[in-house]
């Protein structure tokens, strides 16, 4: 709590108390209030108390420690791609997906004053990332920070009148700045998936909807074991909607996928697609199956 700004450690011990006296009602997110992922948490539960939490790690550990019932963590930007590390936090918190969240995303670059002339905008990488068009063509330096919310606060405790934040519209009231320009992300389609997490699996009901499973595997390392492992898929009819790679360990020989297939354990094909997989890989690991949520235009 103590790495938020000064003039977010309010909000964050006000928040953080409400649910603390009702950890099943509790939402962790990272960020400080007003950031995106508050913003998805509300949208996820409206009536949820959001636990503001400075890094993934802290959101992932509330739900782990019991002082949250779930978190909500973005994965991946129709801009900017996937979110840093997560895919490497999820398999090791232990946590389950048992939900997915499709938000559109729109920034707002905020300062503290409208008639300042703007050198910096600081923000979360990824929101940086999804407006780097409009920043450059400014001529504004972009910095990191933790995430978009603590850095409106960041800037409305500094000093520095050239400073700016790239923010939800909704920071620039908590955090007293003036909204400079909203809309600046370099599409108008930018959109966040966030997935909701809990402690234990949620095995949901189709309800004549479609169910997601969410896995990672690793393949042997001999030749064409990603393909003969794909094959099952293939051949029972499971439509796979996500396959990416990404590297475990220095060796840069035991390559693992992250995959999303619509489908659940239960269902004979995706059995059998499961199976087959497994017998070409060296391990398989189901991370959550959830119902799936269709992007909002």
């Amino acid at each position: 709590m103590e790495s938020f700004p000064k003039s977010a450690l309010a909000r964050v011990e006000e928040m953080t108390k409400a649910a603390a006296a009702d950890p099943a009602r509790a939402v962790s997110f990272q960020g400080a209030p007003g950031a995106n992922s508050h913003l998805a948490a509300l949208e996820v539960d409206p009536d949820c108390l959001p636990v503001p939490c400075f890094s993934f790690e802290d959101a992932i550990d509330a739900v782990k420690e019991g002082r949250a019932a779930r978190a909500v963590i973005p994965i991946e930007n129709s801009l900017h791609g996937r979110v840093a590390d997560i895919h490497f936090l999820l398999p090791e918190s232990g946590l389950s997906i048992i939900g997915e969240h499709f938000m559109r995303i729109r920034h707002c670059l905020m300062a503290k004053h409208a008639d300042a002339k703007l050198t910096t905008a600081m923000s979360h990488p990824q929101a940086l990332g999804q407006c780097r068009h409009f920043l450059r063509a400014k001529g504004i330096t972009p910095i990191a920070y933790a995430d978009t919310a603590a850095a409106a606060a960041f800037v409305a405790d500094s000093d520095d009148e050239g400073a700016a934040a790239v923010a939800p519209p909704i920071a620039a009231g908590i955090y007293g700045l003036e909204m400079i320009q909203e809309g600046i992300e370099d599409d108008d389609r930018n959109t966040t998936r966030f997935v909701v997490l809990s402690r234990d699996p949620v095995i949901p009901d189709a309800d004549g909807g479609t169910l997601m499973t969410t896995f990672i595997f690793e393949v042997k390392n001999i030749p064409a074991a990603l393909y003969k492992a794909m094959g099952g898929f293939a051949t029972n009819g499971v439509n796979m909607t996500k396959l990416e790679s990404y590297q475990n360990g220095a060796s840069f020989a035991a390559t693992e996928f992250f995959a999303d297939i619509e489908g659940a354990p239960g269902d004979p094909a995706v059995d059998r697609a499961l199976e087959e997989l497994a017998f070409h890989c060296n391990k398989v690991r189901l991370l959550g199956t959830y119902k799936q949520e269709r992007k909002r235009g």
